[in-house]
């Protein structure tokens, strides 16, 4: 059986398009993951990478949320190391205000960008040490004030705004577990703690007034075409992005190629291939198979699909194929 399925969107910039062209798919695809029965629609904050435009994570999530009437949008996430806690309670409260019952908001703490990058952004690197009390905080901003509470989020106060923990390694799994907050792990390219991610937070969870039990999300990987081999040739496209970032050569996301072992060397290769082991690429029947069995394995409570084409048309014909296969009610 295949659990909810929602959509992380890195609103990517394919070679010889532009980042508006990018922001217009984005909603584009929102408006159809609408349709189709999809769960929610995030956004993530990823700084100085030529390949994706959602970088002013909060003012993307306000553009597909206003184009947008009942999915859920939100961020997955927010590097709340990169931000003042109460700057973040007064953006995604006022996101809950104009939106209400529709805003999530994923938190991270890694930078989203590399260290020049990470300076421009004027991150202090000990930030991520504090990260844990930063999510308390923020928690706190989005609270109900208490009587007497000096400094008050407006908007943001109240909103009650629903947060998840982002993870890639245990850390995370840890935290939310503590805090009583869903988790989201980073399998779609870090799959190496998943199992044990996942071990961790379901044996040491905590309940809170946000959520009485575990609840697991895990991005995954998913490319849906009308055969195998249509399926495949497409795929070359995250398959070029996964080894040129491994290289330290990001670019905008490049044609799909008849034969991808023309394009990367043994060590991109070898290292892209690891990261992206969990991915499902084929026809229907083949990727309701691969899910069928992830689920099987993990017990995921729901999906966070990730689907990068260098065309628009495809993108969106592998979300419809899936939301086919997995029996969505659009």
């Amino acid at each position: 059986m295949i659990p909810p399925l929602s959509i992380l969107d890195l609103a990517p910039i394919s070679a010889g398009s532009t980042p508006r062209d990018a922001l217009h798919h984005s909603l584009e695809l929102a408006q159809r993951a609408e349709q189709l029965g999809y769960r929610r629609h995030w956004v993530a904050e990823h700084h100085g990478m030529t390949s994706i435009a959602s970088a002013a994570t909060s003012v993307v999530i306000g553009y597909l949320a206003g184009g947008t009437s009942t999915i859920r949008v939100g961020a997955g996430g927010i590097m709340l190391p990169n931000h003042s806690p109460m700057v973040i309670a007064e953006q995604f409260g006022t996101l809950a205000a104009l939106y209400p019952g529709r805003i999530d908001l994923g938190l991270g703490r890694a930078p989203g960008s590399d260290g020049r990058t990470a300076r421009a952004l004027r991150r202090d690197p000990m930030r991520a040490d504090a990260f844990p009390e930063d999510v308390q905080e923020l928690q706190a901003f989005l609270a109900a004030p208490r009587p007497g509470q000096a400094l008050v989020a407006v908007p943001g106060a109240g909103s009650e705004v629903p947060l998840w923990i982002l993870g890639s390694s245990l850390f995370g799994a840890q935290l939310a577990a503590s805090l009583g907050l869903p988790f989201a792990f980073a399998s779609h390219f870090a799959p190496d703690a998943m199992t044990d991610a996942i071990g961790i937070y379901r044996a040491r969870f905590r309940p809170s007034t946000q959520l009485d039990r575990p609840y697991v999300m895990l991005g995954l990987n998913v490319l849906v075409a009308a055969t195998d081999a249509t399926a495949r040739r497409s795929f070359t496209t995250v398959q070029q992005a996964f080894a040129a970032l491994s290289r330290g050569m990001p670019a905008p996301f490049a044609p799909p190629v008849d034969d991808i072992e023309t394009i990367w060397d043994g060590p991109a290769r070898q290292q892209a291939s690891h990261m992206l082991r969990h991915a499902m690429v084929g026809s229907a029947a083949t990727v309701r198979d691969g899910i069928e069995r992830f689920v099987g394995a993990t017990g995921a409570d729901e999906l966070m699909v990730v689907t990068t084409t260098y065309a628009q048309a495809d993108r969106l014909e592998s979300y419809t194929r899936l939301a086919e296969l997995a029996g969505l009610a659009g």
